[in-house]
């Protein structure tokens, strides 16, 4: 396998732990970040509002639907992760995962997207419940033994970010691909004489689903394959492979993930998770009632979304190279998080026009923007800060735990969805939110209280996760340090 020229061997270099992995490499691996990145915004946009608006699931049911899913991603995710540092096959430690996700996540993903609309309440709960912890079971087998290549790649500081940068910006573009054909092609398209909005037609999302479901396996089939014939220069552990049982497992999970290092940014990643999953499970809640945007109006702001996934693709190596990973987080993360709510906060100030005025889409476009795009940023710096902690607990432990680390990483990206969307949900309960209100049926008074929760809530996720992040203790030097312990260098 180590010789062979195939379609999809598209590194020219195979040392591929050297400091420069080749374009063609870094994009067919960024391309595995799609689907999840689909799943994400599936969960994060339109998930609470398709059950509890659409379908008329109770919010707080929908909330707790997905918390419960988050429980059984706690304890499949680093079990997953694990099992893939340990596993031997002749198609490598990772891929057999990849291609076991290939038929489930699509399948079930398209799934919850078609619920039985004459169910009851609780059976909608149920049928919820189970196929949110068949997508997010399925997208670990196949998210985190894809991310665990990232370290595998490179062990360069500078070309880690850059590595994980290209592969944020797939996994951005292509949730904001599917959410902006949403608004451009099926919403328009599902208008009836008695549905005059799309986004509340059911059979739109059912659409939805199954274009998410076949763009979701042709990109993981790609991005599979793709690395398959890197398998024999990816595998650098030096650990001795012993037969595991459940003790060995959880004691040697418990050896790794107590270091100071990771549970500082594995907290700073969770609480930034949490505030973005509160503002992205709200966010077409307060764009379609809060400012009363139209679907055109919505559509764009979509589309600033790739505007802003190339912001953080961009900026997130010149930070590196200029300040460093911990200092371009905090700083980054500060600007970003404590920025997004800010039009909000100045429209219950009364310091902006109401909807009528031309000029508030363009303020809140724009806010945006800039401010996704930093957030997009401070999530590459913690990504690539994530893959330096696989040297030095190596170190301390002597064996990789790429697949650990990863697992962290994809839990952490699943409480976007999880916590974030529970928040979200108990803000909703919180105001008294009317279920399947049409804009302009919502109280003033309920939009404002809701937009202080919101926004006060975000600001305090934020400042404790800058504060976790505080006690982070990798550098450059430190990591470069353990590169040559290590005999990488």
């Amino acid at each position: 396998m180590r010789g062979s020229a195939t379609l999809f061997n598209v590194c020219e270099d195979n040392s591929v732990a050297s400091k420069h992995v080749s374009l063609g490499l870094k994009l067919i691996h960024g391309i595995g970040a799609a689907p999840f990145g689909i799943k994400n915004s599936g969960f994060s946009y339109f998930l609470l509002l398709f059950y509890s608006q659409v379908i008329g699931l109770d919010p707080a049911l929908v909330g707790l639907a997905i918390t419960i899913s988050l429980v059984f991603d706690a304890i499949s995710d680093p079990l997953i992760g694990y099992w893939s540092d340990n596993l031997k096959s002749r198609w490598g430690r990772r891929h057999p995962f990849m291609y076991a996700s290939l038929l489930p996540l699509p399948i079930s993903y398209y799934l919850l997207w078609s619920p039985p609309q004459d169910w009851s309440q609780i059976q909608l709960f149920w049928y919820a419940t189970i196929l949110a912890i068949l997508v997010r079971t399925a997208i670990t087998l196949y998210e985190t033994p894809s991310t665990a290549l990232t370290p595998e790649l490179s062990t360069n500081y500078e070309e880690r970010s850059s590595i994980i940068g290209l592969r944020h910006l797939c996994g951005w573009f292509g949730a904001y691909s599917m959410t902006a054909i949403s608004f451009l092609l099926l919403f328009p398209a599902f208008v009836t004489p008695q549905i005059s909005d799309g986004r509340f037609n059911p059979k739109a999302y059912e659409i939805y689903g199954l274009v998410a479901a076949i763009v979701m396996f042709v990109c993981m089939s790609l991005a599979t394959l793709g690395t398959q014939g890197k398998v024999p220069d990816l595998d650098r552990s030096r650990s001795h492979r012993n037969p595991l049982s459940m003790r060995k497992v959880f004691s040697d999970l418990r050896e790794t993930l107590v270091d100071r290092s990771f549970v500082s940014l594995f907290m700073c990643a969770l609480l930034g998770a949490i505030a973005t999953g509160l503002a992205a499970a709200l966010t077409f809640y307060f764009m379609t009632y809060f400012w009363e945007f139209s679907s055109k109006q919505l559509a764009a702001y979509v589309l600033g979304g790739f505007v802003s996934a190339c912001i953080g693709f961009l900026l997130a190596p010149r930070v590196t190279k200029l300040i460093g990973k911990k200092r371009g987080a905090m700083l980054v993360g500060l600007v970003a998080f404590i920025g997004y709510p800010m039009p909000i906060l100045l429209r219950v100030a009364g310091a902006l026009p109401n909807n009528n005025s031309p000029y508030i889409f363009w303020v809140v476009w724009i806010s945006a923007i800039v401010d996704i795009g930093l957030q997009v940023c401070f999530q590459i710096l913690i990504a690539s800060m994530m893959a330096d902690l696989v040297e030095h607990c190596e170190l301390k432990t002597g064996r990789r735990s790429e697949g650990v680390f990863a697992s962290s990483i994809t839990f952490i990206k699943k409480c976007v969805q999880g916590v974030g969307t529970m928040a979200g949900s108990f803000i909703l309960v919180l105001v008294s939110f009317p279920k399947t209100a049409r804009p302009g049926e919502v109280p003033q008074e309920t939009l404002m209280t809701m937009g202080l929760y919101y926004s006060f809530g975000l600001i305090c996720i934020t400042m404790l996760s800058l504060v976790a992040l505080s006690f982070y203790r990798i550098d450059r030097a430190t990591h470069e340090q353990n590169l040559q312990k290590l005999g990488f260098i």
